[in-house]
């Protein structure tokens, strides 16, 4: 029960550190959802898309610090 409490804090403490990368995650899971009520296609192209640049946002600012 120790290694899970661990690992959910080692997983949480990422995006609590990086309080821009959680918004990001949030807003792009939030986009995902509500395009995938016009199509399962677009929901994914969201995700896909929002993923992609949320990783780019978070390597460019890691790289300036």
């Amino acid at each position: 029960m120790r290694v899970f409490t661990r690992l959910f804090r080692e997983l949480a403490g990422l995006f609590v550190d990086d309080g821009l990368l959680a918004i990001l995650v949030v807003r792009t899971v939030a986009a995902a959802a509500i395009a995938s009520l016009i199509s399962g296609l677009w929901g994914g192209c969201v995700l896909l898309a929002g993923s992609l640049w949320t990783l780019c946002i978070s390597v460019i600012g890691t790289r300036r610090e």
